[in-house]
């Protein structure tokens, strides 16, 4: 046997193997008849060789439901997220979606899946302090003034930022000390007004006056006499919290967050916080309900002898 000759002979290449080539032709199919961004296809491919990889690479036509069960819970074992996994099965599911429309499959098998719920993030919140800190203190200039009537309002009314900035002044009835607001799915709803939002927006309204611009409605203005952008509203709150020594940063969301803490402590009325909110569900506010747990757990680990660390 001639070895030399031996070596010199190409060996062919292994085939790809079969599911291979189906995540591949798959990708071609996001990127050329869906028209996906390269970026997107490439979050697709290492969602899809993650499956490969756990399942320990076998045809894709094999895997059933309690593949794809032991897969998420591999996965989870390994640190992923609720939502990493819930964007992986997305991923699979379209995979498997598609190989029944070619004629694999006769059914998906991550059809009926869902991601481990992810621990829901409670809300960032300042302190009735700090709240007093960012608001007390005199305003010098129009847009001083009116940095000190919408932020003012936001925490007294506990208001989402659009729907601040899309208040006009016929929006606010100070004799009566309310506020009609729009929220979401353009749901109308009237809040009470505080003393001092009611104080800084009397201080504001003649400024407003000479600022706006001709036939502009809005309440709250920015440097031309125009409606406030919700980003120059970010802006000015996160430079008045540093000025005044927050040391932290504070977006508009966290006085409405603030505002629903600082109500549920003083009232424990969950019903009520809902509706000054603007909540369609009373899920969505429980979760100040743990805000306030919290303040009670740091209350009871001060005050409760039994509590004390030695």
């Amino acid at each position: 046997m001639n070895r030399t000759a031996s070596r010199d002979t190409p060996v062919a290449p292994l085939a790809p193997p079969a599911q291979d080539e189906q995540l591949e032709d798959y990708l071609s199919h996001l990127a050329h008849t869906r028209r996906l961004s390269p970026l997107t296809v490439e979050n697709y491919r290492r969602d899809l060789r993650d499956l490969l990889r756990v399942t320990g690479e076998r045809p894709l036509e094999s895997l059933k439901v309690h593949d794809l069960r032991r897969a998420v819970a591999r996965l989870h074992a390994e640190g992923l997220s609720g939502r990493s996994l819930a964007r992986k099965l997305s991923a699979w599911r379209g995979m498997f979606g598609w190989l029944g429309r070619e004629g694999v499959l006769t059914c998906n098998p991550a059809a009926g899946l869902k991601a481990p719920r992810a621990p829901r993030k409670l809300p960032a919140c300042l302190s009735p302090d700090q709240a007093a800190r960012l608001l007390d203190g005199e305003a010098h200039g129009d847009e001083a003034l009116c940095d000190q009537a919408l932020f003012e309002l936001i925490y007294s009314s506990g208001l989402r930022l659009a729907e601040a900035a899309g208040l006009d002044p016929a929006d606010v009835d100070l004799r009566e000390g309310t506020v009609r607001v729009t929220g979401k799915g353009a749901k109308t709803r009237v809040v009470p007004l505080g003393a001092k939002a009611a104080a800084a927006l009397e201080a504001w309204l003649p400024a407003r006056e000479r600022r706006a611009a001709l036939g502009e409605t809005a309440l709250f203005l920015g440097v031309r006499g125009r409606r406030i952008a919700h980003r120059a509203v970010q802006k000015r709150l996160d430079a008045l919290a540093l000025a005044r020594g927050l040391g932290t940063h504070v977006h508009p969301h966290v006085l409405r967050h603030s505002f629903a803490s600082h109500v549920l402590q003083s009232s424990g009325d969950l019903r009520a916080v809902q509706e000054l909110l603007g909540h369609a569900s009373i899920s969505t506010t429980q979760v100040y309900t743990h805000l306030d747990f919290q303040h009670l757990a740091r209350v009871y680990d001060a005050a409760h002898p039994r509590a004390r660390r030695k």
